[in-house]
């Protein structure tokens, strides 16, 4: 968190969200509610005046709306924004993440209940996470996405010639605040069927790593899918850990499969990519390869180091574009750490090391 209090800013046409989220916030000491508006116009003319910290956004308002807002806004006075978002706009969460949104969190409910807490706690973490976010790396523009027929920029290697073995045929991604953009840029970058399985946690909330999974899926030629109990790793298919949820895996004769169970009361942070990397190295040992994005934290440096105990490799995110650099310092800290590489180098450095 920044020093001194975070200065926050809530956009939100809903008098019970905006209650709502201002009561979460206020609760926080090193965090003042410096304003709200009711709308995308009122919105920006507040941002522009208070020039607060953060901002929390709806994207669905009147006169104005949460996507037109982020555009003029980071023309103009770049600010981190965390989306909030019901799930039944989850497609729009990812777009808003595009146009320099740092994070996300779903929409308060009006009943009281676990998941409100959840949500709570949830906002108030992202707040202070977000806060101080070097906004030159949200909008940093990476490699051209791929679009179906495009391959300007994008690794294209040939098969493999032979059939020779792959070092590491299972490829384990963990990632927080900056991920999905960062996720999609590895992704985007493979036109070409390498024959590695993936496995992806990235922290989310329930109901929305769905609609992620879709998205990532039409960038790429690999099958990407939300994981399922049962599901088997197969070569060139990517499963993304539910959100809220641990993914696993297990042995069933000669398959790989998926086995997704819920956290621990431990586990502060979910889908836990400690867990899948101690879960993927328990089984694979020596063919498991091991990815640490951007994010706030430490998840993913006890699995670091179980990869490399194994046999395996692990490759980081560096800090030259990790919007948060967090979980990659931690993992690059235990000395476990084979590759440090900017987001954009990161697709090359896996199938470079996995022998593809």
């Amino acid at each position: 968190m920044k020093k001194g209090k975070v200065r926050v800013l809530v956009v939100d046409d809903s008098a019970y969200n905006r209650r709502t989220i201002i009561r979460f916030l206020e609760e926080v000491d090193g965090v003042e509610v410096v304003g709200y508006a009711i709308n995308g116009e009122e919105g920006l003319r507040k941002a522009f005046d208070l020039k607060p910290d953060l901002i929390t956004l709806d994207l669905e308002m009147p006169r104005m709306d949460g996507f037109s807002f982020l555009r003029i806004l980071m023309q103009n006075r770049p600010t981190p924004v965390i989306v909030v978002s019901s799930r039944a706009d989850d497609e729009n969460v990812f777009k808003a993440l595009e146009f320099g949104a740092v994070d996300f969190v779903a929409k308060p409910s009006a009943q009281i209940s676990p998941e409100l807490f959840n949500i709570r706690e949830d906002l108030i973490r992202k707040v202070c996470e977000a806060a101080g976010t070097d906004m030159t790396k949200v909008l940093r523009k990476p490699a051209a996405p791929a679009t179906p027929g495009s391959a300007s920029g994008l690794v294209m290697r040939p098969a493999r010639a032979g059939g020779r073995a792959l070092k590491h045929e299972l490829v384990v991604i963990g990632s927080s605040t900056g991920g999905p953009p960062a996720l999609q840029t590895i992704f985007s970058a493979i036109q070409h069927r390498p024959g590695l399985r993936f496995a992806v946690a990235q922290h989310m909330p329930p109901g929305f790593t769905r609609a992620f999974a879709e998205r990532l899926n039409k960038f790429t030629a690999l099958d990407v899918k939300e994981a399922e109990n049962g599901d088997l790793f197969l070569p060139d298919r990517v499963l993304v850990a539910p959100g809220g949820r641990n993914l696993g895996l297990r042995r069933i004769g000669d398959d790989l499969v998926a086995q997704v169970v819920e956290p621990t009361p431990d586990q502060r942070y979910t889908p836990s990519v400690d867990y899948l990397f101690r879960s993927a190295s328990e089984l694979l040992g020596s063919s498991v390869l091991g990815v640490v994005l951007t994010g706030m934290g430490n998840d993913g440096a006890r699995g670091t180091r179980l990869i490399s105990k194994r046999g395996g490799t692990v490759i980081a995110e560096s800090e030259q574009t990790s919007v948060v650099f967090g979980m990659p310092k931690e993992a690059i800290a235990t000395g476990c750490v084979a590759t440090v590489a900017p987001v954009d180098d990161i697709c090359r450095e896996i199938l470079r090391t996995c022998g593809c």
